[in-house]
């Protein structure tokens, strides 16, 4: 996949404005297997905090990062169990400051998994 197409370029530039364009990349199989379980779900993020740390990035980049994957997740993705429902009920009822806490939260989360 061509380097314009990614998220993260090889200097680690994020281009925030590309993380809806890589979650619509997303297969719905592949999709499932992440939302499936809450535990799959931090498993996977944590796999890409673990992949940014590694790249150099901070976590207010990481959880600006996550707060465009949850709005998308809120928007367009129907929770697949209780957790990811109540993080979806917090988002949408949550301002942008409110939002931004959660994400760090997010983080913080799959950081320790």
């Amino acid at each position: 996949m061509a380097e314009h197409n990614h998220v993260v370029n090889k200097e680690g530039e994020v281009a925030l404005n590309k993380v809806d364009d890589a979650l619509n990349r997303i297969d719905d199989s592949k999709k499932d297997d992440i939302l499936g379980s809450f535990d799959s779900f931090k498993s996977y993020l944590s796999d890409k905090i673990e992949m940014a740390q590694k790249i150099g990035l901070n976590e207010e980049v990481m959880a600006k990062a996550a707060e465009k994957i949850a709005g998308y997740l809120a928007a367009k993705e129907e929770p697949r169990n209780s957790e990811e429902k109540l993080l979806q009920e917090l988002w949408k009822v949550g301002d942008k400051e409110q939002q931004h806490a959660l994400a760090h939260m997010l983080v913080r989360v799959a950081q320790s998994s």
